[in-house]
């Protein structure tokens, strides 16, 4: 779905967006009526185009943004040329006129035209079609946010986000979901702009706001008069938006497993839904930024995008950089997923300094199952079965052919008739080999998970009674069937269990660092819950899952698009608290805040059982009672961010379009800022050479006691030397703002062989203010 010619256009300085696709919406404040073109001939794709940061819309001159949009695409175009003359507004190659994120536009085009747009004095430059992916009940107990408030329950002191506006940019959403029911939720603020395309049975105060952008490019591009409505096409979008602010729903549960009452983290706070991603399409890069120039003049206070692509993507070029950068100008606070392609290094999405970037961990709630061996050895796994459900005797234990349970031929040909079937992962899904199996007459399944994925399982329904067990344990079962003449097994499904020893451990798949755009900003900035996270999905049916019924309207899903809506709704909770806080202080409360340790108060573990490193953990697991009273916070505005764009040797058109839409910049007027000195809640230090030594300088601002005095304390290995100046800190007055320095040496004047970690704290009484120190060899850039 990559094509090699792809625009975007918008009003931001130095961009224009060109798309190639068939669907055509404008975004502007003029409606677009399409119009069919009469010389469009020739091969049209849809392109991102970005306008030179040296021309801007001249409201003399043009009605709107639009227009001028409209008039940059018909010089190069004939029949834009034809269709601007006969009617100003009817534009059907303009696709997205972009008011806030970028200077450009996105607009259907030949390679010819755009070759004769490329000669433009306005022309910056082009961007290929880029497709984008999503980042795929008992958490907010597990962190802290349900109880006393005298005894720490977050709720009671930041009355459930009320009031905070938190949009969701996803693959769809199920309104009827009554996670979004908005009885006694108060209207949303005034300052909310925003529509819903639903009809006001389903939209309420709670889901405040609902459109679709491709689909709804696809009917201007028809001339329909109704939008195409933003429902979910799958479970995803649903489920991000019920964990980040679904409303109170009782008895929830996956047939009896996790019952309770599920929630999300900010259960008072409204939810204004951009569908941008689709099944058969992906999520579209210019779809995106529409969206996000959509929320931002919507008013909402949060963003939350579990969606990325597979590629660390230049901050000028990528969609969820851009929009970010604009967010928080306007005040936005942005969260966004680190990626699923771990626990490889280096594989981790949206990097950017100004984005909350977000690992996934696991819960401490487990939903056990054991299988009984023969033995009467019982091995535990997990399972989504109901814990009423009983297997009665003893069941023989056989193996696939294949060893996979992938071919149905194959399961057929076998004896499997009342047996319990023992399958290793791969081939296809194991919900897929249930069905087989079942057709194939097995009465029970036993799925062995890779070894990569090491203790942490992540349970699905079946069709047939299934118990899903790590690798380790699975070779015991496959061990016991080779030593016993006639094994078997049955299985025992004892439900949910809470506080599991090693909790939280990093997920598996939760992408990891470093940074591959900017080596000196450690990613991911923290993790959160995402690995069995219950919450809300659309009731489909599923005959050989639930025959007779439907499948319930809630759902276990696993990934880091499950871990930034925990963090997205926190953030939402602080952004109460705090309403006058900038998105750099709410990202520095819940990062310096963020607990390293597990529940036996051990060092996080990685599946491999060892420590897990700052590449793949950040600063943390959030810890929200703590994030919202944090004592000092590193502040900074979206301007801070513009010497560093030029310490990375951006050009100054590239800066331009990243910060759009402040003024274009010359670097060579200001002073570079290195990527150790921004004003970061994480330091990382780069000895890349002699004498190996570097400094980074920090402000904190006190959002404490008035009157405090922090102390310093760091911790680090005996290969470095580490200097800070002062070593205390006294404040005399809330938001007094004082700095440090921090001096990193090799001890043995050396790089170092490998990354070295360690902390540093500023201590005040019930405050700890913790930043991770990393201190890594090799070049600055990637």
């Amino acid at each position: 779905m990559d094509n090699p010619i792809h625009k975007r256009c918008t009003t931001l300085r130095g961009l224009v967006i060109l798309v190639a696709a068939a669907a055509v919406l404008l975004l502007s404040p003029a409606a677009v009526t399409p119009v069919a073109s009469h010389n469009d001939h020739g091969v049209h794709n849809n392109y991102l185009v970005l306008v030179r940061s040296a021309y801007e819309y001249d409201k003399k001159v043009h009605q709107n943004v639009s227009s001028w949009h409209a008039s940059l695409l018909a010089s190069v175009c004939d029949s834009a040329k034809e269709t601007l003359a006969a009617d100003p507004s009817a534009m059907t190659r303009l696709i997205y006129s972009y008011r806030n994120v970028v200077n450009g536009f996105a607009a259907r085009m030949t390679p010819e035209e755009l070759e004769k747009m490329s000669k433009m004095d306005w022309f910056d430059r082009s961007l290929p079609e880029q497709t984008y992916h999503l980042l795929t009940t008992h958490t907010p107990e597990m962190l802290g946010l349900t109880g006393d408030p005298h005894r720490g329950g977050l709720w009671n002191t930041s009355n459930m986000g009320e009031g905070v506006i938190i949009g969701i940019l996803d693959d769809g959403i199920y309104g009827g979901h009554p996670s979004f029911d908005g009885a006694g939720m108060k209207p949303p603020p005034a300052k909310w702009k925003g529509r819903c395309d639903f009809n006001k049975t389903i939209c309420n105060n709670k889901l405040i706001g609902a459109r679709s952008y491709f689909e709804s490019a696809k009917w201007k591009w028809k001339g329909l008069q109704d939008p195409v409505l933003p429902i979910s096409e799958g479970q995803h979008g649903t489920h991000t938006s019920s964990t980040a602010a679904g409303a109170f729903v009782p008895n929830a549960s996956v047939f009896g497993n996790g019952l309770g009452t599920a929630a999300g983290m900010a259960p008072r706070a409204h939810i204004a839904f951009y569908q941008v991603c689709y099944e058969q399409k992906g999520c579209d890069r210019d779809d995106i930024l529409a969206a996000v120039d959509d929320a931002i003049e919507d008013g909402v206070d949060i963003l939350s995008l579990s969606l990325g692509h597979e590629d660390a993507i230049d901050f000028s070029d990528d969609p969820v950089s851009l929009g970010g950068y604009t967010a928080i100008l306007n005040g936005v606070f942005i969260c966004a997923a680190a990626g699923n392609t771990g626990p490889s290094p280096a594989t981790l999405v949206n990097e950017a300094p100004w984005l909350l970037t977000v690992g996934a961990s696991t819960s401490d709630r487990r939903f056990v199952a054991s299988v009984k061996l023969g033995d009467k050895v019982e091995v535990d796994g997990q399972s989504l079965n109901d814990p009423n459900t009983t297997m009665g005797d003893p069941r023989p234990l056989v193996h696939d052919a294949d060893g996979m349970c992938a071919n149905e031929n194959v399961l057929m040909a076998q004896n499997i008739t009342g047996k319990i079937i023992i399958c290793d992962a791969g081939g296809v899904v194991s919900t897929e080999k249930a069905k087989m199996a079942k057709r194939a007459g097995a009465s029970g399944m036993i799925v062995v998970i890779p070894e990569v994925f090491g203790p942490v399982v992540i349970p699905r329904a079946h069709a047939i009674p299934t118990v899903q067990v790590a690798y380790a344990e699975g070779q015991k079962i496959k061990e016991f069937m080779q030593t016993s003449r006639d094994a078997t097994a049955t299985f025992v499904f004892k439900g949910s269990m809470f506080k599991t020893p090693q909790s939280p451990m990093v997920a598996p798949f939760s992408s990891r660092g470093p940074n591959r755009r900017s080596r000196g900003i450690l990613k991911p900035d923290l993790i959160g819950p995402g690995v069995n996270i219950l919450a809300g999905v659309p009731s489909i049916e599923d005959v050989e899952l639930a025959p007779d019924a439907v499948v319930p309207r809630f759902d276990i899903k696993s990934g880091t698009s499950m871990a930034a809506p925990h963090l997205s709704g926190i953030a939402a909770l602080i952004k109460h608290a705090h309403p006058t806080w900038s998105p750099a202080a709410i990202k520095s409360a819940l990062m310096t805040t963020a607990e390293p340790t597990d529940n036996l108060r051990k060092p996080i573990a990685d599946v491999d059982g060892k420590p897990a490193t700052f590449l793949a953990i950040g600063a943390g697991h959030v810890n929200p009672q703590k994030a919202i009273d944090p004592g000092l916070v590193y502040n900074m505005t979206a301007v801070g961010y513009v010497p560093y764009l030029c310490g990375l040797n951006y050009t100054d058109q590239k800066v331009s379009t990243i910060i759009y839409p402040e003024p274009p910049v010359s670097c060579a007027n200001l002073s570079r800022l290195e990527q150790d000195d921004l004003n970061y809640p994480s330091i990382t230090a780069i000895l890349d050479q002699p004498p190996f030594t570097a400094t980074a300088n920090r402000s904190v601002t006190n959002v404490g006691a008035a009157s405090s005095t922090y102390v310093v304390e760091v911790e680090v290995p005996a290969s470095v030397k580490v200097e800070v100046n002062p070593t205390k800190l006294t404040f005399k007055a809330v938001d007094e703002v004082l700095n440090y320095s921090v001096t990193i040496t090799s001890a043995d004047d050396r790089a170092p062989a490998s990354p070295v970690e360690g902390q540093l704290k500023w201590v005040c009484g019930k405050y700890v203010v913790r930043s991770p120190l990393l201190v890594v060899a090799g070049a600055r850039q990637a």
